[in-house]
């Protein structure tokens, strides 16, 4: 089991306007300066915080998978597609990007979400017609684990399943539990601590030989064999990680970042 922890001054940083929105990103874009560029498909991922409301205006994508994850305030959507929504805290946007669409998204005052790209077959996927859907957080299934909050976003199980091979879960660790979590053989774990700090390790005799992790830091773990990685929060306060499995290589060409 191979654990990498990645700091905030390790990440891509960004902003859009005057600064009315700004980004950390755990996986940018080439020269922005974040040290890890994709993990297998998992292609792009930007933690973005408005200080003031602010519409980031129609713009074109194609493709890729984009998953907009609200984690507090209010994101408002439009397309070319005739799509006007907004989705409040522990929503979910999705555009499936296919053959191509404009979006534009607004951000409300001190709102923060996720925004992540996963990667299709790409001459496959812009064949297919683009479609967007939206969900709230209470249709999520979702269910507590020993005390362990599991939301589950991505997966067979869930009402987001995408053609590209992945799973997602928001999970909360009480203070002083951990949670194991599976990692299959050729996969990895990409993962942002969005509140807490604690524990990451593969060994649940030697926790205390684990590396240490904060709020911002992005955790890659990938496994040759399959193994499981620990989670475990502080006494002091619990940990809420976001996670995010795919395979470590597929069977189609990935694109070429330059």
């Amino acid at each position: 089991m191979d654990i990498r922890i990645y700091t905030r001054d390790e990440q891509a940083k960004g902003h859009f306007g005057d600064g009315e929105i700004v980004e950390n990103k755990p996986i940018g874009f080439p020269r922005e300066g974040s040290v890890v560029t994709r993990v297998g498909p998992l292609f792009y991922w930007a933690w973005a915080k408005s200080l003031k409301t602010f519409e980031i205006p129609l713009h074109p994508h194609s493709g890729f998978e984009i998953l907009s994850y609200v984690l507090d305030g209010t994101v408002g959507h439009r397309d070319t597609l005739g799509n006007v929504q907004r989705v409040t805290t522990g929503g979910v946007q999705i555009m499936q990007t296919g053959s191509g669409a404009h979006h534009a998204e607004e951000l409300s005052q001190d709102s923060e979400l996720f925004q992540i790209w996963f990667e299709p077959h790409l001459a496959t996927a812009v064949k297919r017609p683009p479609t967007y859907n939206q969900y709230d957080h209470e249709e999520f299934p979702a269910e507590v684990v020993e005390g362990v909050q599991v939301k589950r976003i991505i997966g067979p199980d869930t009402l987001i399943q995408l053609v590209t091979d992945s799973l997602m879960n928001d999970i909360t660790i009480p203070a002083g539990h951990s949670y194991s979590v599976s990692l299959p053989a050729g996969y990895a774990h990409a993962v942002v601590v969005v509140e807490g700090n604690g524990l990451v390790g593969s060994n649940p005799d030697h926790l205390t030989e684990a590396q240490s992790m904060k709020t911002g830091d992005f955790v890659v773990a990938s496994a040759e064999v399959e193994g499981n990685t620990i989670y475990q929060a502080t006494e002091a306060a619990p940990l809420r990680i976001v996670l995010i499995q795919v395979p470590k290589d597929v069977d189609y060409p990935l694109y070429r970042k330059s």
